[in-house]
């Protein structure tokens, strides 16, 4: 996907929902933030913790946010988080730790590098482009967040899974589509076209996406052709609609932007909620296959 085929409207949206989610969500702070742990009894109590983390790929410093739970004893799966159009920003920490308090250990990834982010529309395109316009060096990045989360004690190497938002979606189903080692990915609200399609045979992961019907950035005919090339490659697809959603229905800021700003965006709560735990049962399915 080049820059010259993106649809900047649909980068002021994204770059716009992104922009919100850290103040809307109350979500993790830049460093390691839990309390102590604690047990009663036999049991352990939660002990979440979240790490501002470094890690490379060629040349490029990426600088991601690892979660997991520190009072849970031995590895466990991992799951990759890629960040909207705005780049690595508190709403995907949020989900990291999310995920870390059900169980996974989690990396919210750097896909721009040097933790750079944006605060212009422009901007946003500009970096979220290049990603796609130079997906080779995408796909580098995005090996470099799997192996740093492989590489961690808290987690199980042999079972990583990724999910993203938006620009984020694109990104793990290209992942999908060039046969990468995944046991699951999942898009949300995500761009369902990409910079290659998928071979028959080659997709390895089973494929989750969640979309919106009424979402006026990704049409019918794209949904339509994307279920069509999965379907030719064999892919393990499992795609549910809402019928009432529009785009970034899981951003609790989506309805006062869009009405801020006269587009058609908006939070859709029982979305996301559904959303989330149709990914939960997904994700025990597939790490639970030998």
């Amino acid at each position: 996907m080049r820059t010259s085929k993106l649809n900047r409207r649909a980068c002021v949206v994204l770059l716009l929902l992104a922009s919100s989610a850290g103040a809307l969500l109350g979500c993790a702070g830049s460093a390691a933030t839990a309390e102590p742990a604690s047990t009663t009894g036999a049991e352990a109590v939660p002990d979440i913790r979240g790490e501002e983390v470094s890690y490379t790929a060629g040349e490029v410093t990426l600088k991601g946010y690892l979660a997991y739970d520190a009072a849970k004893v031995g590895p466990r799966p991992g799951v990759l988080v890629v960040h909207e159009w705005w780049g690595h920003n508190d709403y995907a920490r949020q989900r990291a730790r999310m995920l870390a308090e059900a169980g996974y250990t989690a990396l919210a990834v750097d896909m721009y590098g040097d933790g750079k982010t944006a605060d212009h529309p422009d901007m946003a395109g500009k970096l979220a482009g290049e990603v796609f316009g130079h997906i080779d060096e995408g796909v580098k990045r995005f090996e470099a967040a799997k192996a740093f989360l492989s590489s961690q004690p808290s987690t199980d190497p042999a079972r990583i899974a990724a999910i993203g938002y938006c620009f984020g979606g694109g990104i793990v189903l290209h992942m999908a589509r060039i046969g990468m080692d995944l046991d699951l990915v999942a898009s949300f609200h995500g761009m369902l076209g990409g910079p290659a399609k998928a071979q028959p045979g080659g997709v390895k992961p089973t494929v989750l996406v969640f979309h919106g019907e009424a979402d006026q950035f990704v049409k019918p005919d794209a949904v339509e052709a994307f279920k069509t090339e999965m379907q030719s490659a064999g892919a393990k697809l499992e795609l549910t609609t809402y019928p009432n959603a529009l785009h970034g229905f899981t951003n609790p800021g989506a309805t006062e932007l869009g009405k801020k700003f006269g587009i058609p965006v908006a939070y859709d709560a029982a979305a996301d909620q559904d959303s989330w735990q149709k990914l939960l049962a997904g994700l025990a399915t597939a790490f639970a296959q030998p």
